[in-house]
């Protein structure tokens, strides 16, 4: 499997994969309309034409037949042409001495502080593809590509989780919440924003702070869960670094997740290398490379080792890669280290 950037050949495998998705994965409408836009803005970015602003780092995990069985994305920096909300969670103190009563209320205010910052998003792999290093390789990719290009991306880097949903795409987040504001379907309101109209958020949302405690049951245990099937997602960042500490989505009540770019595991311990094909022997572990290239960034999650400076690959990875021996790599290894595991 290599991770690539996306083309406009991908669009019928996409909008595949759009709708195998379902609700929730906003920034994968499955619209043929708004794919072909995204895909030739990711053509753009990845030809160097776009500002960071506007920058739409679009991967696919191919196949060993060429087909994009998974998708996931950087962007270079969140509301900087529209903006970009957040809720933040917040804590309303009322107390009355003479009553005797001191209350401490969380609340939700709608805000716009990610403004700028680089963004993981649109991760998604094929259910009949989730199986060996698939997962890590397509979540993982971008962390090589970010620290290779450290100029092209803040300082800070943040994911949206998908937050929880049952079985019908129900968001009880959403029921609680924001269906009051905008009567409509979840999935009508995360369909507009796919689409790019983000307008009516602010039209309709209210701006003073929301105490939770007016929130049913059902949408207050939703504040700050996952979906199910984000649940590994978020384990695999966590455990690289990333922290959920006072932002949620203001649909779907799922958490933002956020790390400082430099001390994101895999951009922190990234090593350039030098190539070199061999027998990879029985200490070879995965290992996370890429090509270093931009426009045609190649990126493969396979057996390696390093010795005296080199990386030693078999030499299907680096046709894989498109490289020889003696071309230079960055690399990390794929699994994160104990120590960092029992901290995550």
């Amino acid at each position: 499997m290599i991770v690539r950037p996306a083309t406009m050949a991908d669009l019928p495998a996409l909008l595949a994969l759009a709708h195998s998705a379902g609700t929730g994965l906003t920034t994968l409408p499955a619209d043929a309309v708004r794919l072909r836009h995204r895909l030739e803005w990711a053509e753009k970015t990845f030809a160097g034409e776009a500002e960071r602003a506007d920058a739409d780092y679009l991967f696919v995990l191919e196949a060993e037949n060429g087909q994009a069985v998974g998708i996931c994305a950087l962007a270079g920096a969140v509301g900087m042409r529209e903006p970009w909300y957040n809720y933040r969670l917040g804590l309303f103190v009322a107390a009355s001495k003479n009553l005797g009563i001191n209350q401490h209320m969380p609340t939700l205010f709608l805000g716009n502080d990610m403004t700028g910052h680089s963004e993981l998003c649109s991760l998604f792999l094929h259910a009949d593809h989730r199986s060996g290093l698939n997962g890590r390789l397509l979540s993982k990719a971008r962390f090589l590509f970010l620290a290779e290009f450290r100029e092209q991306f803040g300082d800070k880097v943040i994911a949206e989780m998908r937050g929880y949903s049952d079985e019908e795409g129900v968001s009880p987040f959403w029921e609680g919440l924001g269906r009051h504001f905008f009567k409509m379907d979840f999935a009508d309101a995360d369909y507009l924003t796919g689409l790019g109209n983000k307008t009516f958020i602010a039209e309709l949302m209210p701006k003073f702070p929301l105490p939770t405690c007016l929130l049913p049951e059902t949408a207050r245990s939703a504040i700050g869960r996952v979906h199910p099937n984000t649940e590994p997602a978020l384990g695999m960042l966590k455990a690289e670094g990333f922290d959920h500490k006072d932002y949620i989505d203001i649909f779907d009540g799922g958490p933002l997740i956020e790390c400082a770019t430099g001390d994101i595991r895999a951009v922190r311990d990234s090593q350039v290398l030098q190539l070199s094909i061999g027998t990879t022997g029985e200490q070879a572990v995965p290992y996370l490379i890429h090509n270093r290239q931009f426009a045609n960034c190649r990126i493969t999650a396979a057996p390696a080792r390093v010795a005296a400076g080199t990386l030693i690959v078999d030499a299907h990875t680096a046709i894989s890669l498109g490289l020889s021996a003696g071309d230079s790599v960055r690399a990390v290894s794929l699994a994160v280290p104990a120590r960092q595991l029992a901290a995550a």
